[in-house]
Formats: C-alpha cells, structure tokens, sequence
C-alpha cells in the first residue's frame, strides 16, 4: 500500500511539473513595429499624405512633445541596420506593416509607387537572406489622407478599397511573405480614431463612429482574407489573419453584475471585432448588440446606432481568419458600480456603462495605462481558446515603456518580458495554439499622441544623429538569451559591452 501510495505521489508530482520548461523549437520569436513609427521619408519619392502626416502637421499640439515622424528611426534609409539588430537578437521572426500610401500614393490602384514597392523588396529580402520569417501588417493606423478625405473608415465604399489595395501587396511580395496580418487593433482604429479623439484622424463621432467603422473594418478585413485565399494562396502557401488587442478584463468581485460588466466591457473592446470572424454564429456580439439597440431607441434613434450585418455579411465574414493575432499588454477590473467615469452620451463607453480598477501594487510603466499584471498573458488567451474553440494564436504585441532618461539599463523592461514569457509557457501548458511571440519593440520610435516620451525599444534610438544610431539596451541582451536557449533564466546576467551576430543567422 505504501508503495502504491509513494508511487501515486510521484505520478502526481511529475504530472504537475510544466510539459513546457522550455519554448518549442518551432515558436517563432520576433518582434514588431509600425511602418509611420519608424520609416520617416514621410514624402520621399512619390509617398502621399497619411492621416498621420495631416494630424502632426496640422495639429502638433495634439501631440505631447510636439513632435511627429516626417524622419523618427528613419529605417527608409537605415532599413539594413534594422535586419542587423534582428540578425543580433537571433530573431526567428519580425512582423512589421506597410505603409498604403507609399505603394498606392493616390490611395487607389491606379498608380503604383515603383519606388514603395522597391523600398519594401529590399527589406523583405534583407530580412530572407538571413532566414527571418516576414510578418506582414497591411494597415497600421496610417491611412491615405485622400482615403479620409472621402469618409475613410465611414464610407461603405471603404472595404472594396482595402480588398484592392491588399491584391497589390499580395502580388507583390506574397511569393515571399508567408504571414500576413489584415489590421492591427480595430479597436484602436474604430474607437480611438472615429469616436474619440485619442487617435488620428481624432473625428470623436462618439454616437455612430466606432459602430460604423466596425461593420465596414470586418467586412475589408474578410474580403481581403478571401482574395488571399482564393486568388493567392493556392500558388503562394501561406496563411491570413487579423491582430486585435486583447488585454484581459475580469470582473472586480464574483457577483453576476461584475461577471456580466466585465462581458460586455470584452465585447465592446475586442469582442466587436473577433466575435463576427471567430464565433460559430457569427454578426456582432449579442448582448453588446442588445444594450446598444436598447439605448438607441431610448435615445430617439430609428435604428440601433450599431449597424446589422446581414446574413450574407455574415457569412462572408465568419471563419476568415487563418490565425488570431493578439496584442497583448495588461489587465484590468471591471465593476458594475465601482470606479464610473462621466463619458458622453451616446457613446461606446456610456453603452458599456462599467467602471475599472487595477491594483495599486501593480508595478507602473511610463504609460499610465500600462501595468505588470499577473497571469495576464494566460488569462486572455484561454480565455480566447475556450471561447472560440481553439483557434492558432500569435501574440503579435507585448511590450514595456519607460521614460528616456532611464536608459540601457531597463530592468523593468525585464522584469515585464520574463513575466510575460513565463505565462506564455502556462498558455502552452494549457493546450492553447500558441505559435508565436513578437516582442514590442525593436527600436524607439514615434509613439503616436505621446511622440518620444515613452520608449519601447529593446534598441535606444539617438533620435539627434544623423543615422539614428540604434544601441541594444540590457533588455536586448535577456531577449537574445532566451531567443537561443529556449528557456527563461531568471539567474542569468549578460556581458552587455557589446551584442555579436550568431553564426548562421
């Protein structure tokens, strides 16, 4: 009996021990950036006007250093350099966007830019010849300024548009670029830009503005998954999917109101989006489309200010996703009572109607929204994998901010990637399809509404030399250790005076 029992207790200790005390050898470790973030050359050659462009030119005081990116990192001319930092990281992978209007400068497919496309080859082989997976975004924030000029994301033209402008990059680069990304953070996208006034192009159309944009995102994103798959990937093998941003809301305490604010806070920030392309039924979140259609009516509006997709929309949609990318930062607490803020009425945030709450003890980053949140990584995405019966994942986002005098020394930027990585293993554990991990960021670079204050990058940018000279932080040098090792030493302290290329990448 004894035996049995000794025996038993050694099952169950080995059975508790993590399957996943190391990273597959086939979990692609990269890391991202965004093409206005980094390229500058904001009019080289024949490149148009982004909303970007218009905002920072327009309105700098919008901007919290009264800076813009019309030069930033300036990987336009520096683009080897960057290849060269992935070739030190020993990345397997970088995922990065183009830019619409440096390869359609009208917007339209009526003139390509031969000198876009040009620029893009040339990273795109630079990155092949040393055996880094491309990742391709097509939109990143950076529509053409002509595009917004006729309604942008508001015209319900706007999907045949994207579906065109995508048939382009996939004739382009598709015989190279493998992994392909339609939109990154509608929410962002639709609330922020269209219903607020925390993104360009800063309309705070709060009634209608992030509904709209959202039928009219999920229907581009679906035909241009649709043009891939029937006209490319047949010759070209390679997958589509969407990066939607993901950061975990679970309720403050266990009552059912909590657990319900919490659902529909999901909904609203990322539910809105992945629930048409993910969900078995397809069409808008159901309970998120109910409040909204309630409120609509209340508020004297014939139709619910949420547009209805129809059946053949739906359908359209549902399933046009090879992959889910998440962007993935923090955690949050959500109350039905607790912590209100006044927003405007009607608006996305007033339809929600719940408060947040983060923990005092979480350590802060420079961001004021962002914070080292425990299990945060697993709690989303299994929470995703359950909700949506288990689809491939790629956490396309994670990164850390800091002020600009802390820097090469950024503990704290360790301290979140370690964390991060280590409930990346607990995601593996639980039986999650977790392919891929992309560390954000590269480099510094121009960090939207707060421009250079907040710096992201594994690399330091001299923003004031001439070739922007990047220089690995100690963060750089802990991500190319576990990039090689495929483990996680907590122990480990690199040499940092100076960052070598691997033989074979």
């Amino acid at each position: 009996m004894k035996l049995i029992i000794l025996i038993g207790l050694v099952a169950a200790i080995c059975n508790a021990t993590p399957r996943h005390s190391k990273f597959p050898d086939d979990f692609l470790f990269g890391t991202t950036t965004a093409a206005y973030q980094i390229e500058g050359g904001w009019n080289a050659d024949d490149k148009s006007e982004s909303i970007w462009d218009r905002l920072t030119h327009t309105r700098p005081d919008l901007i919290k250093d009264g800076n813009n990116a019309d030069v930033t990192a300036n990987t336009y001319t520096y683009y080897k350099r960057d290849v060269e930092m992935m070739r030190e990281l020993g990345l397997d992978a970088y995922r990065f966007s183009l830019s619409w209007s440096r390869i359609l400068p009208n917007g339209f497919t009526n003139h390509i830019s031969e000198a876009g496309v040009a620029f893009y080859n040339n990273y795109i082989d630079e990155m092949i010849k040393y055996n880094i997976t491309p990742m391709v975004t097509l939109y990143h924030w950076d529509l053409p300024q002509k595009l917004q000029d006729f309604g942008g994301f508001l015209n319900p033209d706007f999907p045949l548009w994207f579906e065109r402008y995508a048939k382009v990059v996939y004739e382009k680069f598709g015989d190279r670029v493998k992994h392909w990304m339609t939109f990154n953070e509608p929410k962002e996208i639709c609330f922020q830009g269209y219903g607020d006034v925390s993104k360009a192009p800063i309309l705070n159309i709060t009634d209608l503005g992030t509904y709209v944009c959202a039928k009219n995102l999920v229907l581009g994103h679906a035909k241009a998954y649709h043009a891939y798959n029937n006209l490319f990937k047949p010759s070209q093998g390679g997958v589509c999917g969407i990066v939607i941003s993901v950061n975990w809301m679970g309720p403050l305490t266990d009552s059912e109101e909590d657990h319900f604010a919490a659902e529909i806070a999901r909904q609203a920030a990322w539910g809105l989006y992945a629930e048409p392309i993910f969900s078995e039924q397809g069409g808008f979140p159901k309970e998120l489309s109910e409040i909204v259609a309630k409120k609509s009516a209340e508020q004297g509006y014939p139709t619910s200010r949420l547009p209805e997709l129809s059946d053949e929309q739906k359908d359209l949609i549902r399933g046009s996703a090879d992959f889910f990318g998440v962007n993935h930062y923090t955690s949050f607490f959500i109350s039905a009572t607790e912590n209100k803020q006044v927003h405007p009425v009607p608006s996305l945030y007033d339809d929600v109607d719940a408060g947040g709450y983060v923990p005092p003890e979480w350590p802060q980053a420079e961001s004021d929204w962002l914070r080292l949140a425990p299990d945060s990584i697993y709690n989303a995405l299994t929470h995703l994998h359950k909700k949506y019966n288990g689809p491939t994942f790629y956490i396309t986002e994670n990164g850390w901010s800091q002020a600009l005098e802390e820097g090469l020394e950024d503990d704290s930027r360790i301290k979140y990637h370690r964390a991060a990585l280590n409930s990346v293993l607990d995601t593996l554990d639980a039986g999650v399809d977790l392919r891929g991990y992309m560390a954000w960021t590269l480099m510094d670079n121009f960090e939207w509404m707060v421009g250079f204050t907040e710096r992201f990058g594994l690399y330091e940018v001299d923003f004031t030399s001439e070739q922007k000279t990047r220089t690995p932080r100690k963060s750089a040098f802990i991500y190319k250790q576990i990039i090689k090792t495929r483990v996680i030493d907590p122990d480990y302290e690199p040499d940092t005076r100076t960052m070598w290329i691997d033989e074979g990448h």
